[in-house]
C-alpha cells in the first residue's frame, strides 16, 4: 500500500512540474511586446497621437518626408552650394513636421535626416505634389479659393504682401513711375495678377508689360543688367536680394498667406500638419522661428 502511494504521489508530482515548465513560454510571448510593436506605439504616438492613417504610414515606412521647398529664397529657403543643404525658416518647418510624423524632436529629425529636400519653382510645385513626387510643398505658396480646390492648405504660416525692387539709379520713387515699364515676375505666381487689381482699384494710371523669369536669381540679375526695371514678387523674397544698388519701393499690395500643401487625397498627413501648425502658432515657436530668420 505504502508504495502504490508513493508511486501516485511522484505520478502527480511529475504531471504539475510538466504543466508549469509548458506554461512558461506561453506567459513570456504574451507578456513582454517585440521590438517593432515598441517601435509601432512611438511612430503611432508621434504621429498626433491619433493612430496612423494610411497615407502617413506611407512616409513612416518609406522613412522620410518628401518636402518641394525653394532653393533661392535667402531666409525663407536657400540651398547651400557647398553642403547641398537646404537652410531658411521654410526648411526648419519641414523640420518640425517631420518630428510630429516621426516621433522625435525637430532637431533628432534634421540629425537623422528624416526630410528629403527637392528644389521646386512657383511653376513645378503644383504638379509635383499631384503626382506624388512630394508629400508637401512649403515654398512660400500663397493660399487662394482657386488652388484650396486643388490642394489641401494649411492654416497660414506668414502672411507677406507683394513688393517691388527697383535700382536706385532708376529714377522710380513709386509705383506710379512705373508706367510703360517691364515688370519682371516669376513664373506661374500670382503678382501680375495683383498688381492689376491694386492700381484699378486705387485708380493708378499705369500700364507696365510684364516679363516672366523662371527663378528669382533670374530676376535679381536682370534687374542688375537693366534687363527689366522692377522686379516684383513678394516683399519677405525681396529683401534677401537687397543691396546697395537697389531699393525696395514703399508701395505694397496683394496681402497673401502662405501655407503648407498637401495632395487632396491625403487628409490624414493634412490634419497632422494642420494640428503642428497651429501648436506652433498658439505656443509662440513659430514667431521664435521667423525671428530667427530674421523675418518680419
Amino acid at each position: 500500500m505504502i508504495k502504490k502511494m508513493l508511486s501516485l504521489a511522484l505520478t502527480i508530482a511529475m504531471a504539475a512540474a510538466l504543466t508549469a515548465c509548458g506554461s512558461k513560454p506561453e506567459q513570456a510571448a504574451t507578456s513582454a511586446p517585440s521590438e517593432s510593436a515598441k517601435a509601432g506605439e512611438t511612430t503611432a504616438a508621434g504621429a498626433a497621437g491619433k493612430g496612423v492613417t494610411a497615407d502617413v504610414q506611407k512616409i513612416i515606412d518609406r522613412g522620410t518626408l518628401k518636402v518641394g521647398c525653394k532653393s533661392d529664397i535667402p531666409k525663407f529657403s536657400l540651398q547651400n552650394t557647398a553642403t547641398g543643404e537646404y537652410e531658411g525658416f521654410e526648411d526648419d518647418l519641414a523640420y518640425e513636421i517631420a518630428g510630429s510624423i516621426f516621433g522625435v524632436t525637430a532637431a533628432e529629425a534634421k540629425e537623422k535626416k528624416l526630410v528629403e529636400f527637392q528644389g521646386v519653382t512657383a511653376k513645378t510645385r503644383g504638379p509635383l505634389l499631384e503626382n506624388g513626387e512630394i508629400d508637401l510643398v512649403i515654398a512660400t505658396f500663397t493660399i487662394t479659393p482657386e488652388r484650396k480646390e486643388t490642394y489641401n492648405f494649411s492654416t497660414p504660416y506668414y502672411t507677406d504682401a507683394v513688393g517691388l525692387l527697383v535700382n536706385k539709379d532708376s529714377g522710380i520713387s513709386s509705383i506710379e513711375g512705373l508706367d510703360g515699364k517691364i515688370i519682371g515676375v516669376a513664373q506661374s505666381a500670382t503678382t501680375k495678377e495683383g498688381f492689376k487689381k491694386y492700381v484699378e482699384e486705387k485708380g493708378i494710371k499705369v500700364n507696365p508689360q510684364f516679363q516672366e523669369f523662371d527663378g528669382y536669381p533670374a530676376l535679381a540679375q536682370a534687374l542688375a543688367t537693366k534687363q527689366i526695371d522692377c522686379f516684383s514678387v513678394d516683399r519677405a523674397i525681396l529683401s534677401g536680394y537687397v543691396n546697395d544698388k537697389n531699393q525696395i519701393l514703399e508701395d505694397r499690395f496683394a496681402e497673401q498667406d502662405y501655407g503648407v500643401a498637401s495632395a487632396k487625397e491625403n487628409t490624414g498627413l493634412a490634419a497632422v500638419v494642420e494640428e503642428k501648425i497651429t501648436s506652433m502658432i498658439s505656443d509662440g515657436s513659430m514667431k521664435k522661428l521667423q525671428d530667427q530668420w530674421g523675418l518680419q
